[in-house]
């Protein structure tokens, strides 16, 4: 017989926060997960966030839906396995499943427990402001401009630097650009130190179509700098996942000085990191998650000025990248998170959501194959052990 972790053996049932606004109420002091070791040092020539997954609870009796239930113990430790390596967390983000299964709740939690951690280790962390506390499309512009107000505060009250993220509500109330202009112009304002704004293209997010109040990309970068220029200071670096390297390349030559790009291209990251003779972009990217320790590598070689060892690092993962990231790109996280269970990272294949069910058992297994190829798996024979295991799960003999 079988049982299960919880009471009797059975599931646990999910018990909801009491808390109104955790992030607020919620004490922000010392870690509950004690430290496991200092940071690694930054790296010197680019500022590098590896935008991290959130480790579901399995044993939570939760559905698609409903609120999110984290195993917290794995979730942070993953977030001390790269600081460890030397990269940033960007902490709360799209990777994490924000709007996919991680409610805001669980989000303000999230971003609680993991900038305490930060600071016991000295780790770096930005962390998402947006507003998906808010449901349905009826908020208006006040009620989004309240609900960012709150998102920003939270971050801001645990020392994190925010990352301002593109708002669902905010796509469907603006009527044209300066609604963005106006909305965006008040939280910056507001803000204690420089954020990143994040510009999330639909590929990721099909309600976001439209953003900085046109469907032209080319109109839409006009106004997205109009608004970086008109609060200097304000703004520390812009995080582009639009999936297009020479529009990144463009928007580099056109923000302020002293303004970062941060890639967030999936599909052509090492090109954009190195740069070229007028500039480079630096990272906050998803599939640095799975890529870790060997991303950290690539840019400690990159710091000597070998753009070439750089390359011939980081070139041969654009392979499992572009499969990770391929249509529907939003579903990316189903292969992040598998390759984090191979890896040995969390016991188990289950994302917030129900989201393991996102991607065919065809893809899962291209991934699996493309990350040993890499030399992704720290042991892989529990890889392989782990894969086998699914695959007979499948049906699939032999």
């Amino acid at each position: 017989m079988i049982r299960l972790p919880g009471a009797g053996g059975a599931l646990r049932p999910y018990e909801p926060r009491p808390d109104p606004a955790p992030c607020v109420t919620a004490s922000a002091g010392d870690p509950r997960h004690g430290p496991r070791g200092r940071a690694a040092a930054p790296f010197v020539s680019r500022t590098v966030f590896a935008a991290a997954h959130v480790v579901a609870d399995p044993f939570a009796d939760t559905a698609p839906g409903g609120p999110a239930a984290l195993d917290w113990d794995a979730t942070l430790a993953f977030r001390h396995h790269l600081w460890s390596h030397g990269l940033a967390v960007a902490e709360a983000m799209d990777t994490a499943q924000r709007g996919m299964g991680l409610d805001w709740p669980a989000a303000a939690e999230l971003i609680l427990r993991s900038a305490a951690e930060a600071r016991a280790v000295g780790g770096r962390i930005a962390c998402g402001a947006g507003t998906d506390q808010l449901t349905g499309s009826a908020a208006g512009l006040d009620g989004v401009r309240a609900a960012y107000e709150e998102q920003l505060a939270c971050v801001e009250s645990t020392g994190a630097q925010a990352v301002l993220m593109a708002s669902r509500a905010l796509a469907a109330a603006a009527r044209g650009p300066d609604d963005y202009l106006a909305v965006y112009g008040d939280l910056l304002r507001q803000a204690a130190r420089p954020v990143i704004l994040h510009w999330l293209g639909p590929m990721f997010d099909p309600e976001l179509t439209g953003y900085w109040g046109s469907a032209d990309l080319d109109a839409a970068t006009r106004t997205f700098v109009e608004l970086v220029a008109a609060h200097p200071g304000k703004v520390d670096g812009v995080k582009v996942s639009l999936l297009d390297a020479g529009r990144e390349t463009a928007l580099r030559r056109l923000l302020p000085d002293g303004v970062r790009v941060h890639t967030g291209d999936d599909l052509h990251y090492p090109e954009l990191i190195e740069g070229d003779a007028d500039g480079f972009s630096h990272a906050l990217l998803g599939i640095f998650d799975p890529l870790a320790p060997l991303a950290a590598e690539a840019v400690r070689v990159l710091d000597t000025g070998n753009a070439r060892g750089f390359r011939a690092l980081l070139d041969p993962t654009v392979e499992l990248s572009r499969h990770l990231f391929g249509p529907p790109t939003r579903f990316y996280k189903t292969g992040v998170v598998l390759l984090a269970w191979l890896a040995g990272h969390q016991p188990h294949f289950a994302l917030v959501g129900g989201l393991q069910s996102a991607r065919s058992l065809p893809h899962l297994a291209r991934a699996y194959e493309l990350a040993d190829g890499l030399g992704l798996f720290p042991d892989p024979t529990l890889a392989e052990a782990r894969m086998r295991s699914l695959l007979a799960l499948y049906g699939v003999e032999g």
